[in-house]
């Protein structure tokens, strides 16, 4: 008798070709019959008349790495139909670790969690499993946690060759305990200080061991094409795998570049360099306030940084370093005040929802980075932004290229999330494939499963198939949408790992979820 039947479903099978009607059978862990034969010896016979049965779907970009710790089950990825994460991109991660200094370079993107009981990935995969998880969890090995590792609140500048030496062992060990590859954020600090012998001493260990790179580049906005070349030479130096993240160019004097750096990725793949990118299906994104300002300031504590921003002189220095930029991605000119609003600030709550100019306007400031300035003077706690940082047909065009590969880029560190943390997959999948129809459906939930499961090296995953990992996502296209700014309609059933993890849109206990290794 089978655990888990799903009867009459239209199967995307995860690999691009035409879907096909079947009945698809589940026993224990894995897909045991996929058949068009009448089954029904079942303990749970379910029909999926007029649904789509998929591949549980994949994302290639989160940073989940704390949502599993506050919220085990997992709720907010199945409710998206996503029963595989990919975390520790941007650099930002939560392992290796010693130093506090860890816990403040991460808690704007991961959020904070009091109980570091882990040193190492195996013992903080423990720690996860543990406590039980309701999806599935593959890491990146962080760059931002390997220098706090090796050079503690000392990272805020290029390493010494003993310490590249230092970094490249740890690295080497974390990805041999299973890691499934190496991330790095050269926009943020403290990864932005390291130098290019220091980079491609790292994508060497990642190489040797048949891993892969993500990588969120240096600039994204006026350097973007000098950047994204930055790291596709190390790529072809080193031999490693890359996977760019969230392709982009921001604002709209530098759209011009998604032509350029298209080709360019393109060039470099004929040249024999194993790279693709991924992408979120929003035009606005989010990341730290804190972000906005020059990376000599960053490299500031943060009781330096409110310091210098009590001062008149260094605030005119700071503002002439954003608007004049000299070697890095000053954001705030390129999109602007308008375009740039406080999501969540813990010590001005008042202020959430508000953009730059709006709170100038409040504060009777005639220059928006006062704002800026007055708010980050006083925040002790969390700052999160977000930013229209691209057009539509800019999207679009990022969105159509063969070589994308989907994810959500989900922040759970704010109360009051960008909506990509929970509406990414709805997103895409009605605005971009069933409204634009920039993909098929088929081709769409490749790009969500098997080809993400490829890239990453998820072995028997991402497809539907006989033998394969039941992880599987049902869901009804004629309904799929948002209910709430949390919630989704339209997903009648999840399996992880054959266990039922959500049901008519509601999340089950059932923990089925494990941290994947390689």
């Amino acid at each position: 008798m089978y655990d888990v039947i799903l009867k009459n479903g239209l199967v995307v099978d995860g690999k691009g070709g035409e879907p096909y009607r079947a009945d698809v059978a589940v026993f224990s862990s894995t897909i045991a019959l996929i058949t068009n034969s009448d089954i029904s010896r079942g303990k749970k016979v379910i029909d999926c008349k007029g649904k789509i049965v998929a591949p549980g779907f994949i994302d290639s970009h989160t940073h989940s790495d704390f949502l599993l710790l506050n919220d085990p089950s997992a709720s907010f990825r199945l409710g998206q139909g996503i029963t595989t994460d990919i975390s520790g991109n941007c650099g930002i991660g939560v392992f290796p670790y010693k130093n506090n200094i860890l816990k403040d370079f991460v808690k704007d993107v991961l959020g904070e969690w009091k109980d570091w009981r882990w040193n190492d990935f195996s013992s903080y995969k423990d720690y996860l499993m543990k406590r039980g998880i309701g999806c599935n969890e593959a890491f990146l090995v962080s760059h931002t946690a390997l220098r706090a590792f090796v050079m503690g609140s000392d990272s805020l500048r290029e390493a010494r060759e003993e310490e590249i030496e230092e970094m490249c062992s740890v690295l080497s060990l974390e990805l041999d305990k299973g890691a499934i590859g190496f991330s790095s954020g050269l926009y943020y600090s403290p990864c932005v200080f390291a130098s290019q012998e220091e980079n491609l001493a790292l994508l060497k260990v990642v190489a040797s061991k048949n891993k892969i790179f993500s990588v969120h580049h240096r600039s994204e906005g006026r350097g973007c094409v000098k950047s994204l070349e930055e790291v596709l030479m190390l790529a072809k130096e080193s031999g490693v795998k890359l996977e760019v993240s969230h392709l982009k160019a921001i604002g709209k004097e530098n759209e011009k570049n998604i032509d350029v750096m298209l080709e360019m990725i393109e060039n470099y793949r004929r040249e024999g360099v194993d790279v693709k990118f991924d992408v979120y299906p929003y035009t606005f994104g989010s990341t730290s306030l804190f972000s906005l300002l020059p990376p000599r300031v960053l490299a500031y504590s943060r009781l330096e940084q409110r310091m210098a921003l009590s001062l008149e002189s260094e605030r005119r220095v700071i503002k002439d370093e954003i608007m004049n930029p000299d070697g890095w991605d000053s954001v705030y000119p390129m999109v602007g005040p308008d375009a740039i609003t406080a999501l969540y600030l813990s010590s001005h709550p008042e202020y959430n929802g508000m953009t730059l100019t709006e709170i100038a306007r409040i504060k009777d400031f005639s220059d928006p980075l006062d704002a800026l300035f007055d708010v980050l003077e006083d925040e002790t706690g969390l700052a999160v932004m977000t930013d229209v940082t691209e057009s539509e047909e800019s999207l679009e065009k990022i969105i159509s290229h063969p070589l994308m590969c989907f994810g959500t880029d989900s922040l759970y560190s704010s109360p009051l999330p960008h909506p990509r943390s929970f509406h990414s997959t709805v997103n895409f999948l009605k605005k971009y494939v069933m409204e634009r129809k920039l993909l098929t459906m088929e081709e769409a939930i490749r790009r969500m499963t098997g080809e993400t499961a490829g890239r990453f090296g998820l072995k028997d995953r991402g497809t539907i198939e006989e033998g394969k990992y039941a992880d599987i996502t049902v869901f009804d296209p004629s309904i799929l949408g948002e209910v709430d700014e949390r919630r989704n309609k339209g997903f009648s059933l999840v399996l992880v790992n054959g266990k039922v993890a959500l049901e008519n849109d509601i999340v089950r206990s059932e923990m089925g979820g494990k941290v994947i290794t390689l």
